[in-house]
C-alpha cells in the first residue's frame, strides 16, 4: 500500500534541501502533485497532509476527480495535451493550464473562461529539446505567442513549462532547464512580468530546482507507479 502522507513529507523535505543547497528560498519552489490515474482517495490523503496543488493530464478524469474529492480549497492544474474540443471544460474547471502551445487554444480558453472566475493561469509549453515526439512550441516562437497570450482577457500568463529529454547525468539534466530559464528571462526583457518555471519531475527535480524551477511536478515518488 502506498503511504501518500509519508511520501509527501519526504518529498517536501527533499525539495527544501535542494533549494537551500543552491541558495534559494524553499518557499519559492511549489510542489505540484501529479494525480493522474490515481484515485480520489489518494488526493484526499495528500490534501489532509497539507498538499494543495494537483495536476491532471486528462480532462474528463480530472473533472470527475474534482467532483469526487469535493474540496474547493484545492488548486487544479491541467498538464496534459489540450485539444480544441476540451477547452471549454478546462476553462470552466481548472485553475492552471501548463501546456499552452497554440494561439487558437489560447483564444478559446480566453473566450470560454467564465466571467465570474478569476483569470486562468497559463504557462506556455516549450519543446526545449526539439523532439518530434514531444508537444510544445519551438523556443524561437515563444516570444510571439507570449505577447499574444499576455494581451488576452481572462488569462494570466505566468511563465514557461517543459518536459526535456531524459538524462541520467545531473549536469546533462540541467542544460535544458537552464535554456528554459534563459528564455523566461528574455521575455522579461521584452516587458512581460512572468514568475513561473514549471519544470522537473521525479527523476530530475533536483536539476530543475538548481536552474530556478518554481513548480516541480511529482507523481511517481508521491503516489507510486501507475500500476500501484
Amino acid at each position: 500500500m502506498i503511504k501518500v502522507t509519508e511520501n509527501l513529507r519526504k518529498i517536501q523535505d527533499l525539495l527544501r534541501r535542494e533549494a537551500r543547497a543552491c541558495g534559494r528560498d524553499p518557499a519559492h519552489v511549489r510542489l505540484l502533485a501529479v494525480s493522474k490515474r490515481k484515485p480520489a482517495a489518494a488526493v484526499l490523503e495528500a490534501a489532509a497532509a497539507g498538499q494543495r496543488d494537483f495536476g491532471e493530464n486528462f480532462v474528463q478524469e480530472g473533472i470527475a476527480k474534482m467532483d469526487e474529492v469535493g474540496r474547493d480549497d484545492l488548486v487544479w492544474h491541467f498538464i496534459g495535451h489540450l485539444q480544441s474540443n476540451k477547452t471549454r471544460q478546462v476553462a470552466a474547471r481548472f485553475d492552471w493550464v501548463h501546456t499552452l502551445d497554440r494561439s487558437k487554444i489560447a483564444r478559446r480558453l480566453s473566450e470560454q473562461r467564465p466571467h465570474h472566475a478569476p483569470d486562468l493561469n497559463v504557462c506556455i509549453q516549450v519543446n526545449i529539446d526539439d523532439e518530434d515526439s514531444k508537444a510544445g512550441i519551438a523556443p524561437a516562437d515563444v516570444a510571439a505567442l507570449a505577447a499574444e497570450v499576455a494581451g488576452l482577457p481572462r488569462l494570466r500568463l505566468r511563465g514557461l513549462m517543459c518536459i526535456p529529454r531524459a538524462h541520467g547525468d545531473r549536469e546533462a539534466q540541467r542544460r535544458p532547464f537552464a535554456a528554459l530559464r534563459a528564455l523566461l528571462e528574455s521575455l522579461g526583457h521584452l516587458g512581460l512580468e512572468l514568475d513561473t518555471l514549471s519544470m522537473g519531475m521525479t527523476a530530475d527535480y533536483a536539476a530543475a530546482i538548481r536552474e530556478g524551477a518554481t513548480i516541480v511536478r511529482i507523481g511517481t515518488a508521491l503516489f507510486g507507479s501507475r500500476d500501484d
